[in-house]
């Protein structure tokens, strides 16, 4: 783990309205204690070693369930499909022709039966000559188990965005201002024609081993592109317009007491942060150290890991 002094900082992005999204506004004060954090997003060996230890079953790995609906007021009129009532996780699939990213994007998803953390594109699929690259297709709850075992626990959202700035005020990504500086690719991102051809052009179609592209000020790894990583925090649009109300700097939010999310208003969702393989600069820009994603706490993902945090004194 790295440790990452206490400071103050503007947590979110001063041009949402150009480049970025609403609920990345308004920027506000934001004080925090110092933290250790994970220098890299935990590996597949890493919790290989979690599951050996205490033979933890993951999300993915059981039949799917209901539970992250029960309070629903349409509860009674949820279902599972038969042909999704195994267990499986979501992966990629290339969409049809002539799509329209902002509109279909589900087009390019599909819930794969076989898929989880041991076989990320699907049962035929296998992490052998994977260890050292980050933990996929885990739920929010498979995060908060690993973390509960290691004595550690998930960021919360400003936590990350600090620790992703690595001191720097106001640039999009962790090492400055520019995607490429002199041509460079210092993340794991989508290049070519989204979401159809992904050229590769930073050496990686999918996951890149941890430690691939230079740390950032903190020495932290991959905090743009590769995986999108959970946090503690429940997802609201309207967090940071809540916390800049207060007009003075907020010290340790812990983020809101419950989620909205008004695309899917009866689905609980935790905050996702840092982009991943799949973020291309002609749709989600979700790479920026500002970018803020969210997600169901019961589904994981073939792009969506974790890294963890200790609040402890240096």
């Amino acid at each position: 783990m790295v440790w990452i002094p206490g400071g103050t900082f503007r947590m979110g992005n001063p041009s949402s309205a150009t480049d970025g999204k609403p609920d990345e506004a308004p920027v506000h004060t934001v004080t925090l204690d110092g933290f250790w954090m994970d220098e890299t997003e935990v590996t597949n060996a890493q919790y290989a070693a979690f599951v050996e230890a205490t033979g933890h079953v993951t999300t993915a790995e059981k039949p799917p369930t209901l539970d992250s609906v029960r309070d629903s007021p349409r509860f009674a009129e949820a279902k599972i499909l038969p042909e999704f009532n195994h267990p499986g996780s979501i992966c990629y699939q290339e969409p049809p022709a002539e799509l329209d990213p902002t509109k279909d994007a589900y087009n390019w998803w599909q819930y794969k039966v076989g898929a989880n953390w041991r076989h990320p594109e699907g049962p035929e699929s296998t992490i052998v000559t994977r260890l050292e690259h980050p933990v996929v297709h885990l739920s929010w709850s498979d995060c908060v188990a690993y973390a509960n075992w290691a004595g550690k626990q998930l960021p919360t959202e400003a936590e990350w965005e600090y620790a992703a700035r690595g001191g720097r005020e106001g640039d999009d990504f962790p090492w400055g201002r520019d995607r490429n500086p002199d041509g460079k690719w210092l993340c794991n991102i989508w290049q070519g024609d989204f979401p159809y051809t992904n050229t590769g052009g930073d050496g990686f179609r999918t996951t890149a081993p941890v430690k691939t592209f230079p740390p950032n000020a903190f020495g932290l790894y991959d905090l743009s592109g590769n995986v999108w990583e959970w946090c503690a925090d429940w997802y609201r649009p309207d967090t940071y317009e809540l916390a800049a109300r207060r007009g003075q700097a907020v010290r340790n939010p812990e983020g809101p007491g419950d989620s909205y999310d008004p695309n899917e208003p009866d689905l609980p969702k935790k905050v996702q942060r840092g982009g991943s393989f799949m973020c291309s600069e002609t749709y989600c820009t979700g790479y920026r150290v500002s970018a803020r994603m969210k997600g169901d706490l019961d589904s994981g993902a073939f792009h969506t890991g974790f890294r963890c945090v200790k609040r402890a004194k240096k």
